[in-house]
């Protein structure tokens, strides 16, 4: 998975604005993500990529790079 993928999901999720979703961006301060949208983002990642995601995990992140990394890890 690449990172253009990941903001696909997030936009796509969240109805963001695509200029926003960067790898620094934080997803409470800069997109704006409460705690029914980590839940849906949540589902969507695991759907999306057929990754399972355990419940507190999703919390722990707070970048869309630490959402990108994990995946990444995740996926190895």
């Amino acid at each position: 998975m690449d990172f253009e993928r990941l903001k696909e999901i997030i936009v796509d999720t969240l109805a963001c604005d695509e200029d926003k979703v960067k790898p620094e961006a934080d997803l409470i301060k800069d997109l704006e993500i409460d705690s029914l949208s980590l839940v849906e983002l949540h589902m969507a990642l695991e759907d999306e990529l057929g990754v399972s995601i355990p419940d507190g995990e999703i919390g722990k992140l707070h970048t869309v790079q630490d959402v990108y990394d994990y995946l990444q890890k995740a996926k190895a």
